[in-house]
């Protein structure tokens, strides 16, 4: 049977970056902007219901109608709970930036090294530095692994993916 480490009770709890209700607040703004979009393109488009049945908007208008209407009673709901309890805490926002730091940075360099290089490097970094696996073997399955892919997309399926100058030099 798995044992957590620290159960709720035992948890120690650091400073609070962003509350449950302002995150509520956030995702309920953030969707009622993009169902006004929404809302907006498709009245465009045309909305309504032509003599040949329903204009291209129709449905997806609809959808964000229903959707800016769920927006507004989740604004409502947590107005009224007013739940101040920790959504993110330092320490949990620290565990996020570990991935989600070098997750930017890889994805952004799969522009200048392509998608293959770019992986290896960051299935490489993450198994030395993470999986606190040896050099030796970060390297080995990184390279492995994209040769592995590289061979299955490139070769077997012909699918282009982004490529850097290692495949340019290599004559992909």
């Amino acid at each position: 049977m798995n044992h957590p480490e620290h159960t709720a009770e035992e948890r120690v709890s650091s400073r609070t970056v962003i509350t449950v209700r302002a995150m509520e607040l956030i995702v309920a703004l953030a969707l009622a902007v993009a169902s006004l979009i929404t809302m907006w393109s498709n009245y465009q488009l045309g909305s309504g219901w032509s003599s040949y049945g329903p204009e291209p908007g129709y449905f997806p208008m609809r959808l964000g109608i229903i959707i800016l209407i769920a927006s507004g009673f989740v604004v409502f709901h947590a107005l009224r709970d007013n739940d101040r309890t920790p959504f993110l805490e330092i320490a949990q926002a620290k565990l996020v930036a570990v991935i989600l730091l070098p997750l930017i940075v890889y994805v952004f360099g799969i522009k200048w090294l392509g998608i293959y290089v770019s992986s290896a490097i960051f299935i490489g970094v993450f198994m030395y530095v993470l999986g606190k696996f040896s050099w030796w073997k970060s390297i080995g399955v990184s390279a492995l692994t994209m040769i592995a892919f590289f061979y299955i997309f490139e070769l077997q399926f012909r699918v282009p993916l982004p490529k850097g100058p290692l495949e340019s030099w290599l004559g992909y």
